[in-house]
């Protein structure tokens, strides 16, 4: 059944490219997430308004729409843009890595906005009003009150990103990056074995899944030490 016929190796190169791809998206999620909260929480009207057009527009179009999107139309916009500020031709090319990892960031982040914003307003205020009292900046509370006890709010919603982040990286495909959907694809279309192919990569999304949610576990229960649960 678990015939590969010397094609075994596209899952190992896949798996590889798939994790560098959640890894590097999900750093640029947490930042767009924290900068989104920032904007959604900030006492400044500007700021609001964008963040809120930020998280509604991204979450309300299609991950699919938006990675052709950014990897067709934003480089034909900028290589349009540039060619008219400098009046010569101006040729622009976005590797697919480069697309699938802003692409994802940036999508993901409007979902990361929306956990950090709840963890920054489960801090007690009391904690925030002591610390202006005792002559702290906003800038010295955000780091020793806010973030510390941030992440241990945040994590159960961001491990949820994580997971849905790292099985959207299939749809990368489309862009033609060689993450684990498109060389499990290579595979099954040179050896004619669909079923095999697609259903070791269906096992192997899923043991991904398991070990994320084990190191998820894992780093709730460091980040809850010394928390008394009542």
């Amino acid at each position: 059944m678990f015939d590969y016929q010397g094609y075994s190796w596209v899952f190992l190169k896949g798996v590889q490219v798939t994790i560098a791809v959640s890894l590097c998206a999900a750093v640029v999620a947490i930042f767009m997430g924290l900068l989104g909260a920032w904007g959604k929480l900030a006492k400044v009207r500007f700021a609001n308004v964008i963040a809120d057009a930020y998280t509604t527009i991204v979450r309300g179009v299609p991950e699919l729409v938006l990675i052709l999107l950014v990897y067709y139309g934003v480089t034909r916009l900028l290589q349009h843009v540039l060619s008219e500020i400098t009046g010569g031709d101006v040729r622009i090319d976005i590797d697919s890595f480069t697309a699938g990892v802003l692409t994802l960031g940036v999508i993901y982040g409007a979902f990361a906005t929306e956990v950090f914003r709840g963890a920054f307003q489960a801090i007690p205020k009391g904690q925030i009003e002591a610390a202006r009292s005792l002559g702290m900046s906003p800038l010295l509370t955000l780091r020793r009150i806010m973030l510390p006890q941030v992440w241990r709010f945040a994590l159960p919603g961001l491990g949820n990103v994580w997971l849905v982040l790292m099985k959207a990286t299939a749809l990368m495909s489309v862009i033609q990056l060689e993450e684990l959907m498109r060389w499990t694809d290579i595979g099954a279309r040179n050896t004619k074995l669909p079923f095999t192919f697609y259903l070791t990569a269906s096992f192997i999304y899923l043991g991904m899944t398991i070990v994320s949610m084990a190191l998820q576990h894992r780093a709730e229960a460091w980040a809850n030490r010394g928390i008394r649960r009542e």
